[in-house]
């Protein structure tokens, strides 16, 4: 009973803080985050009664389910993205940017962290300065999509935007794997050639080959299904089973085979809206059916977000370089490499800003990075850190962006809106 309390005054704190938020034109993924912080062990949670909000970061994770599912629907939506006819107009673009500014974003943290390990090593490892510059390439994709879900954007910036975003997540996983190895080395001498090349490269052909089969399978059990309502639970059986099956491990000697949930999902979404005629409209109507799970992982994300790294002028001083040189090579190598792409002028000047959010793949980093004796622990500070800057920030960036690209057509607040705001 409390774990569904505590759920339904979670969906009911963000629906309503985002009739607040919307006073201000902010995006409502600001406000379901600042509406988990709000109810979650920091603020609610202090008064230490169950249901009423999250008390403690078990709560939390005992509802992380969501969040897993959340992901998963997100992931098929951008892989919905990859559709044969668009890759052929903007797919090279696209890939070139797309490496350019996450190989941008790793020099610049990396060259600036190093930089301040030699003036305060005993604060710095260097290991933790080289992964730190790896956990630099990861962008959320949850917060950008959601942006312009609820905005309907449409334009050049936002249609190279999520293919680049998708993209993000294997090129991440390459870098940060090439840094983490070094890292490793830095700390214990030695390299291991099936941590740093073998198992990041089983993950990412694993999960790529597993969407791939799901995909094929979606799209075949569709064909028995005529009706919305069956479609519609074939549909949510498939991302709920490739969820599940991303979740494996096994382990083979030094080999660890694992899957990456987005590249899973992703994958199914991409095979899917390539081989069925169908699958725009049913997209849409899972966009309308996953509303309240997508308010849900973004509420939950805010609780489980932890104020306490504020309190630590190590991590400050930290994550405040790690954001400002990765906002700095983000934006610069997406400005650069959109010239080299010869990209629209709207592309190069407002992509970079677009590319900030940062939250699950950067913790999920930084929860790996962890085994490291030396720097471990303050990556994933700093990660925190991190997260909780940019998912406070980076939406509204993402909205300003966009509209001075001319992609989101504002629509005036309605009077009854204000009418009902005016009396709360």
């Amino acid at each position: 009973m409390e774990l569904l309390l505590s759920l339904s005054i979670a969906l009911l704190a963000g629906l309503w803080l985002s009739r607040v938020t919307k006073l201000g034109n902010l995006p409502a993924v600001t406000a379901y985050l600042l509406a988990g912080i709000l109810i979650g062990p920091y603020v609610l949670g202090q008064l230490g009664v169950s249901g009423l909000g999250f008390i403690n970061k078990t709560e939390v994770d005992a509802v992380s389910l969501i969040c897993d599912v959340a992901l998963g629907f997100i992931a098929i939506a951008m892989g919905n993205e990859f559709r044969i006819s668009e890759l052929k107009k903007i797919g090279k673009q696209a890939m070139v940017i797309a490496v350019c500014q996450a190989v941008a974003a790793t020099l610049f943290v990396d060259v600036a962290l190093i930089v301040l390990h030699f003036l305060i090593p005993d604060v710095l490892p260097l290991s933790a300065a080289v992964t730190l510059g790896a956990i630099a390439t990861a962008t959320a994709p949850a917060s950008t999509f959601m942006v312009v879900k609820q905005y309907k954007a449409e334009g050049p910036v936002t249609k190279i935007l999520l293919p680049i975003v998708a993209l993000d997540d294997v090129i991440g996983l390459i870098i940060f794997a090439i840094s983490f190895g070094i890292a490793n080395a830095l700390e214990s001498g030695a390299v291991n050639v099936v941590s740093v090349i073998i198992n990041p490269l089983i993950e990412i052909v694993g999960s790529l080959l597993l969407g791939a089969l799901l995909g094929l399978g979606f799209h075949y059990s569709e064909r028995f299904f005529h009706s919305r309502s069956k479609r519609m639970s074939i549909s949510v059986c498939f991302v709920l089973l490739a969820v599940a099956l991303s979740k494996l491990e096994f382990v083979l000697g030094e080999v660890e085979i694992g899957f990456s949930p987005l590249l899973v999902c992703m994958m199914l979404g991409t095979v899917f809206c390539n081989l069925c005629d169908f699958s725009v409209e049913l997209m849409d109507r899972m966009d309308r059916w996953t509303g309240p799970i997508m308010v849900l992982f973004f509420v939950i994300s805010g609780a489980g977000l932890e104020l306490k790294v504020f309190t630590d002028w190590h991590i400050v001083l930290v994550g405040v370089v790690f954001i400002v040189f990765r906002t700095a090579g983000k934006i610069l190598g997406a400005m650069v490499s959109a010239k080299w792409a010869k990209s629209e002028p709207t592309v190069q000047k407002y992509l970079g800003i677009t590319l900030l959010p940062q939250e699950g793949v950067c913790l999920g980093m930084s929860l790996m990075a962890m085994s490291l004796p030396l720097g471990g622990q303050l990556i994933r500070n700093i990660a925190l850190f991190s997260v909780l800057v940019y998912e406070m920030v980076a939406p509204l960036l993402t909205k300003i962006a966009l509209q001075k690209a001319g992609e989101i057509k504002e629509k005036p607040i309605p009077k009854r809106v204000r009418d009902g705001m005016k009396h709360m």
